[in-house]
């Protein structure tokens, strides 16, 4: 199973056609079954007819999110809220050097604490971090192309 930090597949890990089949399975059942709060049995393909997984409707919701990524031949990772990561690991989500994440822990962009030396960042920090960073993103962008605009480039 996975780890503190969460269970990761790789793009291609999981062959595109198989999991665009599946979530069309299951946007169906989910679209016809819409308004229900009920748990959802799902049959094994095990020959055993008597054989059934039982699933609560938001996991049922989650795993057609997650076979909507790995159709498109993108990676997905599950990761519990409340997990705290090591600064390499934040670092890696991020694509950014650990000396770059320790500058940015440091100058409070991002929340952390310690244990003994050692830095840990909770997962829903670091999200959090990446949506108020993709928003500035995002703004900065609209911004150049409004002054484009304005100077008749675009």
């Amino acid at each position: 199973m996975g780890n503190a930090t969460g269970t990761k597949l790789e793009p291609g890990a999981v062959d595109a056609g198989d999991a665009q089949r599946a979530l069309r399975r299951i946007n169906d059942y989910l679209s016809r079954t819409a308004g229900s709060d009920d748990d959802i049995q799902v049959r094994l393909e095990t020959g055993a007819d008597d054989e059934a997984l039982v699933l609560p409707r938001p996991v049922a919701e989650m795993f057609a999110s997650m076979l909507a990524a790995l159709a498109n031949g993108q990676g997905v990772q599950v990761m519990p809220v409340d997990a705290e990561l090591t600064t390499q690991q934040a670092a890696d989500m991020l694509n950014v050097s650990r000396p770059y994440l320790i500058g940015l822990l440091e100058s409070g962009e991002i929340p952390f604490r310690l244990v003994g030396r050692h830095r840990r960042i909770r997962f829903a920090d670091l999200h959090q971090y990446i949506r108020e960073d993709d928003s500035a993103r995002k703004g900065a962008a609209d911004d150049l192309m409004v002054l484009d605009q304005e100077l008749g480039l675009l």
